[in-house]
This record gives structure tokens, sequence and C-alpha cells, in this order.
């Protein structure tokens, strides 16, 4: 190690044992893996940036600006015994050295406030270029000190046209818009699309609509019917959606012929089982009104008989099958057993009806079997398929019953129900916690209607997190499932998961009720902006003017108007060179205790006052003042 003499020099190499980091800089904490993607930043494309600080006195010197480099050097050196010897410029960096305190800690704030990152532009261009000169996504990660899941995302839009990306980089379209253009690979109609973005504020929606007008999803029931390779065996083209992970089908034409195609199939299958006629409908659902308005009849199967045997061994498998317990054997026999229960249509039934096949919402073949048409009714009631009819269609018997008395007796019976539901209050919570869980439609047990309450602002979701509950798992789509089978099931999974799906879905409704029941669930819940929502330049420093972010500056930081540190962050913002995002984020970080909580308040306050009545505005203002919000954060919330 060499002696260090004093030093004058506005630069000097430091060993990196002779280096700290000064109270000065404002980056104390720093998160393990930000250093570690630093360092092998570093480590493949060296120290870059010098770091800067003041001699402390003892032959070394203290950090006020590049603490993340210093971390990320000593990093290495823990790792390299040998640095001094293969990385001698990385083992004793330079230093820039500032002459006086002062002059320290301008240094610590305009470095970090002056820091800009790369425009998203120019970012793809520069990834773009390394990976055709062979860098790997890791590769270029490591130069960047990004990670590799921002590489790729940034690849995947290297390949769009110059002109999209240079609308990225003049900010005529943002980054959101710029994804849309990757599902297209027609560069002429892309440029179409760009010049009606230009000027117009059009959704993410449109701009994929007027890129691929008739181009399919692959989740639209047609291409679930079919499948996407046999589409492609077809000559369709398919395209993508990089950003949603979505697959479209390019050839819509294609789609619906090979769909006919696959229908047909399906038509002939049911032929060859001896039915009169088979019919196919190319609409998703058929109900029950269909069969009435075109005059079908419908016969149904003969049904089987189990032993008494068989239905003991039928209950068995039945407890079974709820509680997913069923092995492949045991499945093939509950199966062979249910076939005997729901029966077969006769060789008779076949000879004088038919089928109408269709293709739900979701893919599956749905049928319609044993339909007698008006023509075949007279030859299927001679064959005694169809059992002839007591009354004409003009004698038939009026009902005694009216349909206002039908309509209270309904009431009736359902008032006997809930009555009855009283006595037991577990099954009440158990079914509503099912109804909340998935999606039952029309089906619902009780009569509740469940609102979106939002909970996600129209910013872009960086620096805003919530809890996995609020945002994952939505209700379960039962359309055409066996509901009661289903809920059994559901019950089994006991009290506890009960409670957790109650408790996940009732806190996504919560919307607070009047001020006073609102104040009471805050002081027993204790929210806190902060735990969920951080600012960024998108959320709320690009939305907000600059008297106000030097006064929360200064605020936040507990500095008077001529602190040094205080003067130099107006100079820059005067000068329009502060990066906002990184400068009030250490800001937030180091506020004392108090003032993050006023400033998780003020937060509040603010969209209180946005969307809140008059009188709410002002109590609030009340209420944070009162607590020693300091005037300059309400006077400029309501300003802004």
């Amino acid at each position: 190690m060499t002696k260090q003499s004093i030093i004058t020099a506005d630069e000097a190499r430091f060993p990196l044992s002779k280096l700290s980091l000064s109270p000065m800089n404002p980056r104390q904490n720093v998160p393990a893996a930000e250093v570690e993607e630093l360092a092998e930043s570093i480590w493949t494309a060296g120290l870059i940036q010098n770091l800067a600080g003041i001699v402390d006195g003892n032959g070394g010197a203290e950090i006020v600006a590049g603490g993340r480099r210093l971390r990320a050097l000593q990093l290495l050196a823990e790792r390299h015994a040998d640095l001094a010897q293969v990385r001698p410029e990385l083992a004793n960096p330079p230093v820039r050295l500032a002459p006086d305190d002062s002059t320290a800690q301008a240094w610590a704030v305009a470095e970090n406030a002056a820091r800009r990152d790369l425009h998203p532009a120019d970012e793809i261009r520069a990834y773009g270029k390394m990976e055709r000169n062979g860098a790997t996504p890791a590769a270029i990660a490591r130069a960047f000190a990004v990670t590799e899941k921002s590489v790729y995302r940034r690849l995947a839009l290297a390949g769009l046209p110059e002109a999209v990306i240079d609308a990225l980089a003049a900010n005529e379209i943002n980054l959101s818009a710029a994804a849309c253009f990757t599902i297209s690979t027609d560069e002429a109609r892309s440029l179409e699309v760009l010049e009606q973005c230009r000027g117009n504020s059009l959704s993410d929606y449109q701009i994929k609509k007027a890129l691929k007008p008739d181009a399919v999803k692959d989740t639209d029931r047609r291409a679930k019917f079919v499948g996407v390779e046999a589409y492609q065996a077809a000559g369709g083209r398919v395209g993508g959606d990089l950003f949603a992970e979505e697959t479209l089908l390019d050839d819509a034409e294609i789609l619906d012929a090979v769909f006919a195609d696959r229908l047909a199939e399906v038509a002939d299958s049911h032929k060859r089982d001896g039915w009169k006629w088979v019919e196919v409908s190319h609409a998703d659902y058929l109900g029950y009104w269909f069969l009435q308005e075109n005059g079908f009849e419908r016969i149904h199967r003969k049904t089987g008989t189990l032993s008494p045997e068989q239905s003991e061994r039928f209950d068995e498998l039945t407890e079974q099958a709820e509680a997913d317990a069923l092995d492949e054997a045991g499945q093939e026999e509950f199966a062979a057993l249910n076939a005997i229960t729901e029966g077969d249509y006769t060789e008779m039934q076949r000879a004088h009806s038919g089928v109408i096949i269709y293709v739900d919402s979701q893919g599956e073949v749905q049928s319609y079997e044993g339909l007698i048409r008006k023509a075949d009714k007279a030859e299927a009631v001679a064959a005694g398929v169809l059992a002839k009819s007591q009354h004409s269609a003009d004698d038939a018997p009026k009902s005694p019953i009216s349909q206002k008395l039908r309509d209270d007796l309904g009431r009736v019976s359902r008032g006997a129900r809930q009555h009855a539901a009283l006595r037991d209050p577990d099954l009440l919570i158990d079914l509503l916690a099912y109804q909340l869980s998935h999606n039952l439609y029309w089906s619902k047990p009780f009569g509740l209607s469940v609102e979106d309450v939002p909970n996600w602002p129209t910013t872009e979701a960086d620096g805003y997190a919530l809890d996995d509950r609020l945002t994952e798992n939505p209700p379960r789509d039962m359309y055409g499932k066996d509901l009661g089978k289903s809920f059994r099931a559901f019950r089994q999974k006991g009290a506890d998961h009960m409670r957790g799906e109650l408790v996940r879905f009732l806190a996504a409704q919560l919307r607070g009720g009047d001020e006073k029941l609102m104040s009471l669930i805050e002081k027993e819940t204790q929210p806190n902006t902060r735990d969920v929502w951080a600012p960024t330049a998108a959320n709320f420093f690009g939305r907000v003017g600059g008297p106000y972010m030097s006064d929360l500056w200064r605020d936040l930081l507990d500095l008077p108007a001529d602190h040094p540190t205080a003067t130099s962050f107006d100079k820059l913002m005067s000068r329009g060179t502060v990066q906002l995002p990184g400068v009030m984020r250490h800001a937030v970080r180091a506020a004392p205790a108090r003032k993050a909580k006023l400033w998780s308040a003020a937060v509040e306050w603010a969209a209180g006052r946005r969307d809140g009545p008059q009188d709410r505005h002002w109590q609030g203002r009340r209420e944070l003042e009162g607590a020693g919000l300091p005037r300059v954060l309400t006077s400029a919330s309501a300003a802004s």
C-alpha cells in the first residue's frame, strides 16, 4: 500500500481501503441486488464515471457522490482477492476531490439530481446495436446495470420501423403505444397508423385494431375449437402481441373455413350414430327459446337402473370425486356407472329425431339431442316415440293460477328458504365466500351485485404495488359447471379458506363509507400510502410545478431557504437539469418519520381534493395543518 501524503490536486487515486461513504452522500441505503448488478457492469465495462469526495485527514477520502459505485467496487474486492493485480484501475479508483465542505455538499446534491436515465428510444437503439454485434442479453444487462427482463422488453422493440422509434424519441407516442406496433410486420401499414397516432389520443386497442383490423385472438371460440396448429396447417398466418402475450390469427377467412370443416366432421360422426338428421349452428349459444320458436319437440334418453351393489359403489365414488380423490381406475368406473344412470337413446328414437350442434363461447362442442321437427311429429307419434298431445293449441286448458299469483307464490317460497337459512349461519358465510370467489353469472345464491371499486391509478404501474390478493386470482368462471358439486368441494377446504376468500374479496370492495366511518376504519387499520406507492416521474413529479417541488424538497429535508443545498437545488430547477424522480426519492427516504407520515397524508389529501366534495377538501386541509403539515404542502396541492 502506497503511503498517502496531503493532497492538493483536483483528482487522485486511492486504495479502496482508504475510501469510505461520507454522511453527505444522499444514498446511505442501497438494495443489495442493485449493487450486485452495478458490480457486474463495472467488471465488464470498467469504471466509466469517477467517484467524488473530500479528504478525510487520514490519508483517505470520504465519497460524497458515487456511493453505489464505491459499494460495487468493494464487492468486487471481496470477490477477487487479487483485484490489485488483475484490475489495478478498480483496486485504486480515481477520486475527484472537493476543496471544501460546501463544494462537497453541492456535489452530493448535483451528482444525484442531474443524473438522467436514458430515454427508452435510446435504450432500444443501444441494446439493438449491441445485440447485432453479438452481445447476449445478459451481457447487455451487465453493461447498463439493468435487469435481463428489461433488456428483453427493449429488444422486442428493436425491430420496429425507424420512424416509430423516432416518434417515441420525440415523445409523439408513448412506450405503450410503440409496443403496439410489434404486432405488425407490414411496415407501410405501420407508417399509416403512426401518422394517425400523431396529434391524436388513440388507445392501445385502437392502434392494434388499426394495424390488424381483421386479426382474431387465439382466445376466440373458433380458434379454441380448431386449434392454432390446424389453422396454420391450412395456410393461416400467426402474429402476436409480445407485451400482452397474445397470439393473433391474421387470416379470419381461413379460420372460418377450418371452423366450418371441423364442425362438419363432428356432424358426420353424429350421423353415423343413426340420427335421422344432424344440423350445425354457427351461434355460440342456443337457449330453450330456440326450441320453442322453431317448434321442436324433445325426447329424452331411456335411463338405466343400478343394482343395489352398483348404487352403493356409485355413492362411494361420488364422495371421492367431490374430494378430488379418484385415481384413473376410479374415474373410469365412475364414468361407466354414470353412463348407466344417464341412459341412452334407442335406435327407434334416433330414427325419428335429430341433433343440433354448436360451439359455445369457450370453444367446446355443445348439442341438443333428441329433437323432433314439426313435420316428423305425426310419424314419431305413430311409432310410439312421442306421446300424442291431449289438447290442440286452441283448446289447451288455461292455467288456474294467474301470473301475479305465480309471482307471489315464488316470493313465498323464497321467503321460506331465507327463514330456514337463518338456522345455519355457517352455510350462509360459506355461500358468500363461494359466490365472491366464483363467477356464477345468473346463478348467484345471493342478490348481491359486486361493483368494481377503483384502486389502480391511471399512470403506469411503476412505483405502485398492492398486495397480490387484490390483483390476482379473479373469480373463477363457472359457466356450464356443476355448481352443487363445485360448492361441496369448496366447503371441504375448511373455515380458514372461507375466511381468506371473504377477506380478500371484501377488501377489494372497500369504499369506506361516510367521513366518520372512514375515520374509524383508518384508525383501526392504520393505512400508509408509502407501503404501496413510491413517487415517480410518471405518477407524481411530472405532474406538479417547479415551485412546489422546491418547497417540498426543503421541507422534507428540514432545510432553510438559504441553505446551500436548497439554493443549489433551486438553481438546477431553474435550468431544468434536475432529474426529479431520483432527487425526490432521496428526499422521501431521508425524511424523518414525522415528515414521512405527512408525505403520505399529503397524497391522500390531494386525492380527496380532486375527487371529493368541497367540504371534505377543507376538512382534510384543516386536519393536515393541525397535524403539523407545512402550509406550503397544502397550499401547493390546492393550487395544483
